[in-house]
C-alpha cells in the first residue's frame, strides 16, 4: 500500500507522508515520530532541538540572497487520532496505517489515515529537505499531543523560536486561508455508584448502536451527525420509564475530540416485559434510522440476549445519570454573527462510560470563539450535573482561541499570490476546530500567523481521506509564498 503513495505527485511530499503512515503515533504515543523527525534533521546536518515534552524544532538557513527576509516557522503536529471500525483488528500503538489510493483521494483501510496532521508534517519535511526551493530563514515546529491536550503547545518555551511569521499547516480545506479558530475547554464529570445484585426474575440484553459516521468534533459538528452517547441514553431514558430497566455495563465514545460513533450497554429487564422491550428497541431503530437517514445511513440499533451480568448500578445513580445525559447540550449551540456559515459555540458529549468498579465517567469538549460563550456552556454542564448529584465536576485543559487579524501582512501577501496563481480569490475565514495557533500566539505575540492545508474530509473518523490534487496545489502555493516573504 505504501508503494501506491510513492507514485503520487508531489513525490517529495508523499514520500514523507508514506513514511509517517508506517510509524505508530497516536496521541501521547508519538515517540517514534519524534525520533524519525529528529533523525531526519541529524542526517541532513540541520540544527534541531527536542524539548522536554517531545516537540521538535528544526532550523534551516535561508537560501542565498534571501537572508534578509523575515523568518518563517512551519508548524504541524506529529500525533494522530486513533479511530477504527469495530470489525477492524488494529493496534494503533504497533500497526502501520494501511493507506491506499481511492480515485482522487488517499484513505485508509478501516482506520483513521493520519493526514491530520501527517500531510502538513510531510510538507514541512519536504521543504526542509529541498535543495532547489528558494526560501527565507526557516524553522519547523513539530508539536506532540495536539489531539488530546495540546501538551506540546502548552509546554513550548517562549524565546526558542526566532522567526516572525507562523504558517500553520493543519487546516483542512484548500482554497481557504484561516485567520482564527475556536478555543476549547474540557468538561470531566464523575458519578460514584454502588453495585447491586441481579434478580433471577430478569433477563439481560446487550444493546448496540453502530454505523454512525462520527467525525471531528470541531470541523464536522455542523453536519448534525448522530452522537452515539446521546442516542443511546435517549433510548435508556425512555426504557427506564416504560420498562424499569436496570443498567449494568455501558460505553459510548473514546476520544474527547471525536463525535462518538458507537455505543453499547448491558441492561436487565423483568422477564414479563422482555418482549415489549425487544419491540421498543426495534421501534427506536426505525426512529433513529428515519431521523438520521441522510447523515448516518448505516446506523443500526439492536438488542441481543446475553447472560445475566454480575451486578447492576444502584437505582438512584442510574436515574441521575440517565436524566443528566439526556439533558446534556450537544452539537451546535450558536452560529457566528461575524462570519457567515461558521460555528461560534458547540459542545461534543464525547465519552460516557463505566470507568471502574466505583466511578462513571462523562466527558465533553466545549468549543467557542467567544470566551464568555464558552463559559456559558460550562455553566450549563455545571448546573445540570450538580442537579444530578454528580460526585465531581471539573473543567480543565482550557486553551485560547485565535483572534483574526485582518491587517496581517502575510494574509494580504497570500491572498494576492493565490489570485495571481489561480485566477480566483481564496476564502478568508476562521475554523471552529482548535488550532495550536491560539496557544502559540500567546507565547509569541509578535508572530504574524496564518493557517492553510489541503482538503481533508472526515478527520477523526475511519472515513478520513485527503484529496491528492489539493496536496499538489498547496505544495505549489507554499513554495510561491516562501519565495515572496517580505524583508525584515
Amino acid at each position: 500500500m505504501k508503494d501506491e503513495l510513492l507514485k503520487l505527485e508531489p513525490k517529495q511530499v508523499w514520500r514523507f507522508f508514506a513514511d509517517l503512515t508506517q510509524i505508530p503515533r497516536p496521541s501521547k504515543k508519538e515517540r517514534g515520530a519524534v525520533e524519525y523527525v529528529a533523525q531526519f534533521a541529524k542526517d541532513r546536518g540541520l540544527e534541531y532541538i527536542v524539548d522536554e515534552v517531545g516537540n521538535v524544532i528544526i532550523r534551516k538557513p535561508a537560501t542565498p540572497g534571501m537572508e534578509n527576509r523575515k523568518g518563517v516557522i512551519l508548524q504541524g503536529h506529529l500525533d494522530m487520532v486513533p479511530q477504527k471500525n469495530s470489525d477492524k483488528e488494529f493496534d494503533f500503538e504497533k500497526d502501520p496505517i494501511q493507506a491506499y489510493v481511492d480515485g482522487e483521494w488517499v484513505t485508509a483501510d478501516g482506520t483513521t489515515l493520519g493526514a491530520d496532521n501527517g500531510i502538513g508534517v510531510a510538507m514541512a519535511l519536504a521543504l526542509l529537505d529541498s535543495k532547489d526551493i528558494p526560501h527565507p530563514p526557516l524553522e519547523a515546529l513539530f508539536t506532540v499531543d495536539e489531539e488530546t491536550g495540546m501538551t506540546g503547545a502548552f509546554n513550548l518555551q517562549p524565546g526558542i523560536l526566532k522567526g516572525d511569521i507562523l504558517i500553520n499547516l493543519d487546516s483542512e480545506q484548500e482554497g481557504e486561508i484561516y485567520v482564527g479558530c475556536a478555543g476549547g475547554l474540557n468538561a470531566d464529570i464523575k458519578f460514584r455508584y454502588e453495585r447491586l445484585g441481579v434478580s433471577d426474575e430478569t433477563v439481560a440484553y446487550k444493546l448496540s448502536l453502530t454505523g454512525l459516521k462520527g467525525g471531528h468534533s470541531g470541523v464536522d459538528i455542523n453536519l448534525e451527525r448522530g452522537n452515539a452517547a446521546k442516542l443511546l441514553f435517549r433510548f435508556l431514558y425512555n426504557a427506564q420509564k416504560e420498562f424499569g430497566i436496570q443498567l449494568s455495563d455501558f460505553s459510548a465514545g473514546n476520544m474527547r475530540n471525536a463525535i462518538p460513533r458507537e455505543g453499547h450497554a448491558v441492561v436487565v429487564v423483568l422477564k414479563d416485559k422482555a418482549k415489549e422491550f425487544e419491540k421498543a428497541v426495534d421501534e427506536y431503530n426505525k426512529i433513529f434510522q428515519s431521523e438520521y437517514k441522510e447523515t448516518d445511513p448505516d446506523l443500526v440499533f439492536k438488542a441481543e440476549p446475553t447472560s445475566l451480568p454480575e451486578f447492576v448500578i444502584d437505582p438512584l445513580t442510574q436515574d441521575n445519570l440517565i436524566k443528566a445525559v439526556q439533558g446534556t447540550p450537544n452539537g451546535v449551540i450558536r452560529m457566528s454573527q461575524a462570519m457567515e456559515g461558521l460555528v461560534e459555540t458547540s459542545t461534543n458529549l464525547s465519552i460516557v462510560s463505566l470507568a471502574d468498579d466505583k466511578y462513571i465517567d462523562v466527558k465533553a469538549l466545549i468549543r467557542s470563539s467567544v470566551d464568555t460563550a464558552k463559559q456559558y456552556v460550562a455553566d450549563m454542564f455545571e448546573a445540570i450535573y450538580k442537579l444530578a448529584n454528580a460526585y465531581s465536576i471539573d473543567f480543565s485543559g482550557e486553551y485560547p482561541g485565535w483572534k483574526p487579524n485582518m491587517d496581517s501582512e502575510i494574509l494580504h501577501l497570500m491572498v494576492d499570490l493565490y489570485k495571481k496563481m489561480y485566477g480566483t480569490e481564496p476564502k478568508v475565514t476562521a475554523i471552529h476546530a482548535g488550532l495550536e495557533t491560539g496557544l502559540l500566539g500567546a507565547k509569541y505575540p509578535n508572530w504574524d500567523m496564518i493557517s492553510i492545508g489541503p482538503t481533508i474530509k472526515y478527520p477523526h473518523s475511519p472515513d478520513e481521506k485527503v484529496h491528492i490534487g489539493t496536496v499538489q496545489k498547496v505544495w505549489e502555493f507554499l513554495q510561491e509564498v516562501l519565495k515572496n516573504i517580505p524583508e525584515k
